[in-house]
C-alpha cells in the first residue's frame, strides 16, 4: 500500500471545514444554553414536588433517556415537518441536542441540589424562606457548584452528538468532512482533522468550564 498524508489537501478543504466549525460551535452553544435551562426548571418542579409539572419533567427525562438520540432527531426533523411544522435543519437540531442534553442536565441539577447540606435546609426553615427564595438564594448557588463536573461531561457530549445532525443534511463539521471525502475520497486527511478539531472543542469548553468553576468557589475557599 503506497498512501501518502496530505497536508496540501488538508489546507485546500479548510475553508469548508472552518464553516461546518462554525455551524458546529453554534448549535452546540445554543443547545447547552437551553439545555441548561430545562435543566433547572424540571429539577426545580421535581425538588418541590409540584403538581403536575414534576410528574411531566420526570416522564420527559425518563423518554429522552431511554430513546436513540437518533430517533429523536429523526421524529422532529420528519415527524413535525409531516404535521405541518417544518423547522427546517438547524432548529430541528437544536430543539433534539436541546431536549436531549435538557434531560440529563435535570439529573444533574437534582443531583446538586439533593447535595445541598441538611443544615442549610433548616436554617432556610428556621428563617421563613418561601420556595422561591430558597431556590434563589441556597438550591441554585450551591446546586449547581456541585454538579458543574457533571454539566461539563453532559455538554461535551452534546457537542459531540452535534455530529449526528449530518443525517438531516445540517452544514455542521462532520457533514463538511463526509461532503469532502465523497468528491475526493481522502478520508484519512479528513477523518483525522475533524478528530483533531473536536478535541480542540472538548479541551476549549473543558477550560471555559473549569474557569467557571473555580470562580464560583473562590469566596468558600480558605487558603
Amino acid at each position: 500500500m503506497n498512501y501518502s498524508f496530505s497536508f496540501a489537501y488538508i489546507y485546500g478543504a479548510w475553508p469548508d471545514l472552518m464553516a461546518g466549525l462554525a455551524m458546529t460551535v453554534l448549535i452546540s452553544l445554543l443547545s447547552i444554553v437551553l439545555a441548561v435551562i430545562i435543566g433547572v426548571l424540571c429539577a426545580s418542579a421535581r425538588l418541590f414536588k409540584v403538581p403536575v409539572a414534576s410528574q411531566i419533567a420526570t416522564g420527559y427525562v425518563h423518554f429522552i433517556r431511554s430513546t436513540p438520540l437518533l430517533v429523536q432527531i429523526f421524529f422532529i426533523f420528519y415527524g413535525l415537518a409531516s404535521m405541518g411544522l417544518p423547522l427546517g435543519g438547524f432548529w430541528s437540531g437544536v430543539l433534539a441536542l436541546t431536549l436531549w442534553g435538557g434531560a440529563y442536565m435535570t439529573e444533574n441539577v437534582r443531583g446538586g441540589f439533593a447535595g445541598v447540606s441538611e443544615g442549610l435546609k433548616e436554617a432556610s426553615s428556621a428563617l421563613g424562606l418561601s420556595r422561591g427564595l430558597y431556590l434563589r438564594f441556597i438550591a441554585l448557588p450551591v446546586g449547581l457548584r456541585i454538579c458543574i463536573p457533571t454539566m461539563l461531561n453532559t455538554s461535551i457530549s452534546v457537542l459531540k452528538n452535534s455530529s449526528y445532525l449530518q443525517a438531516i443534511g445540517v452544514a455542521e463539521l462532520t457533514f463538511a468532512a463526509t461532503t469532502r471525502v465523497a468528491m475526493d475520497f481522502r478520508t484519512l486527511e479528513m477523518f483525522a482533522t475533524i478528530g483533531a478539531l473536536y478535541l480542540v472543542l472538548v479541551v476549549v469548553l473543558s477550560w471555559c468550564v473549569r474557569r467557571l468553576e473555580h470562580r464560583l468557589h473562590k469566596p468558600f475557599r480558605t487558603a
